[in-house]
This record gives C-alpha cells, sequence and structure tokens, in this order.
C-alpha cells in the first residue's frame, strides 16, 4: 500500500504543472494588459496598435493598455520586454526593424528575436513607395536603375536612419541591380522626405502616407511600391515585381510578441483575439488610412516571416559590408 501510495503522489505530482497551466489559461487574462509600442507617440506603429487593442480589449474581457516608450529606433523597448515576465501581461509590437532589420546589422542590441521573443501573430503589412525629385530624369524604376547602373557618381538617397528597413531596402536593390547610390542617413522620416522635397537628395523608400499628397501633387515621382501588392492609396503605382524585380517583397510589417517563455495557451488566446480583431470592418478601416492590410496569422507562420527577414538582410549585411554609421 505504501507503495502504491508513492507512485500515486509522483503521479500527481507530474500532472501538478499541466493541471496548473491550464487553471492559468482558463482564467487569462485576471487584470489589464500592457502593449508596450517602441516608438514616441503619434508614428504609424501607434496607430497600428491602438487599431486592434480595443477589439482585443472586448474580446479578452480585459483592458489593453498602450505603453510607449521610444529609444534606438525601438529596440530599448523591445530588449526590456523581451527580458521581461513572461506571463502575458507585457506583450510588444514588433516591426520589420525591431525584429529583422536592426537585429542584422546592430551588434549587442541585447536581444535575439528567435531566442527571447515568442511570436503572437501579426497585425498588418504596408509596403512603402520608392520616390524621387522631378530633377532625376526617372519615371520608372527601370530608367531609375539604368540611370543608376550607369553613372559616373553615386546618386544620394536618403532614409530615416542607418539600420531602418527604408535604408536596407535600397541597399538590397542596389546590390541586386548593381545602381551606384550614396546613402545620407537622416534623424527621422520627415527630415529625409524635407530633403527630397527641396532637391538635396535624389531617392528615397517612404512610407506611403507620407509620400502620398505629394505624389498626387507631382512634386515628388513614385516609381514602385515594395510589397506584393498594389497600394489602395496610390493604385497607378506598380510593384517591385511588376515593374521588372520578381520575388521582391519588403513591406512593413507590424505585429505582437511576448517573452520567450509565455505558457503556450496565452499566446493562443491572444492570438485568437488578434485575428478576430483583424477581422472586423473597424479595424481594417483604421489599418486602411495606414495604407495597410490586415495580415491574420499563426505564431507559426509569423515566426516563420521573422526567420525569413533576419536571413535576407543578415546576408545582404555580410555581403556588402554595411557598417553602423
Amino acid at each position: 500500500m505504501r507503495g502504491a501510495s508513492i507512485l500515486l503522489a509522483a503521479w500527481a505530482a507530474a500532472l501538478l504543472p499541466a493541471a496548473l497551466g491550464a487553471a492559468a489559461a482558463e482564467t487569462y487574462p485576471a487584470r489589464p494588459i500592457t502593449l508596450v509600442v517602441p516608438f514616441a507617440p503619434g508614428g504609424s506603429a501607434s496607430t497600428v496598435a491602438r487599431s486592434v487593442a480595443d477589439k482585443m480589449s472586448e474580446t479578452l474581457g480585459q483592458q489593453i493598455v498602450i505603453d510607449n516608450r521610444g529609444g534606438a529606433g525601438g529596440t530599448l523597448a523591445t530588449r526590456a520586454v523581451a527580458k521581461g515576465v513572461s506571463d502575458g501581461y507585457t506583450i510588444l509590437v514588433a516591426t520589420s526593424a525591431t525584429v529583422g532589420t536592426s537585429p542584422s546589422l546592430l551588434h549587442n542590441l541585447g536581444y535575439d528575436p528567435r531566442k527571447d521573443l515568442d511570436p503572437i501573430g501579426l497585425i498588418a503589412a504596408t509596403p512603402n513607395v520608392i520616390v524621387v525629385h522631378p530633377s532625376v530624369p526617372a519615371r520608372s524604376l527601370a530608367e531609375l536603375i539604368k540611370i543608376g547602373q550607369e553613372t559616373a557618381t553615386p546618386i544620394p538617397y536618403g532614409s530615416p536612419g542607418t539600420g531602418t528597413l527604408n535604408h536596407l531596402t535600397v541597399e538590397l536593390l542596389a546590390y541586386r541591380t548593381g545602381m551606384k547610390l550614396s546613402h545620407v542617413p537622416y534623424k527621422g522620416a520627415a527630415p529625409a522626405l524635407n530633403d527630397l522635397l527641396g532637391g538635396h537628395i535624389g531617392v528615397l523608400i517612404s512610407a506611403i502616407p507620407n509620400a502620398h499628397s505629394h505624389i498626387v501633387a507631382g512634386t515628388i515621382h513614385g516609381l514602385a511600391v515594395t510589397g506584393a501588392k498594389r497600394s489602395a492609396l496610390i493604385p497607378a503605382v506598380p510593384t517591385l515585381a511588376e515593374a521588372g524585380l520578381a520575388g521582391y517583397d519588403v513591406p512593413l510589417r507590424w505585429g505582437l510578441a511576448a517573452p520567450t517563455g509565455t505558457p503556450r495557451a496565452v499566446i493562443d488566446t491572444l492570438n485568437r483575439a488578434l485575428n478576430a480583431a483583424l477581422m472586423t470592418e473597424e479595424v481594417r478601416g483604421r489599418l486602411a488610412v495606414e495604407g495597410a492590410e490586415p495580415q491574420p496569422t499563426t505564431p507559426e507562420a509569423y515566426a516563420a516571416i521573422i526567420d525569413r527577414e533576419l536571413t535576407m538582410w543578415s546576408d545582404l549585411v555580410r555581403a556588402v559590408g554595411i557598417n553602423p554609421e
């Protein structure tokens, strides 16, 4: 009997973690959730976060509180969340920069997207747009590539900063086509666009909402968008594939992630709430303002996208020898 009691106690002990995990999943969330946006208020990441947070709150029965923490291109707050408590009560807006370009280029970030974050799911994706000042005699991507290949003096192009998606997207374009381009980094998207409008630089990859009115007015020219589909905001501008560069799909993506070790039941609960929000007309309308389309996915599908982008950007950085400036 004593041996049977010992076996029963051991069996119960083995089942206890699973039972506690199931209980936690049943009660989660029991208090408000903090959604960290690793950028200052007012940008596209904040708009996207707020677009889904309200609807997710309705599904989850708990408030999702937006916490903007800007700094170092989003990497400071990303590191803080990645090294935080894995209980599902502090989650993160991840972007193509914070889990893609920055880790591929910058050393000693203090986090590894593959090891320190558990993807929850994609929120949305939006292409950027390649724009040129009218002084650049190119009205198509093919013409710009030809000019860039034949010029003796590299064409200056701007970006919101070294390591941004905009920066590495142009470097990828130059690497694949042999264009001669010279990087001019700025402290943000607005000064880069202002210098393009002033003719101080010739080429820029810009967020579509920022460039939209200027393209419509004809003060700059849109040559191609960087996603797999045309943008509803500038439907006349072709994709890179349509412009002759097949297999080139590098939109800006936003997603949700949690610290590694977050219980799978919690990840699944958040994923279901996110995908339900993305199916609503209200959220789709809010995202459309940013030129973005909802991208409901599984956690595994989002993890595969992160892995693919990390590999692509790391390969580019090594091949071209890009260094932080």
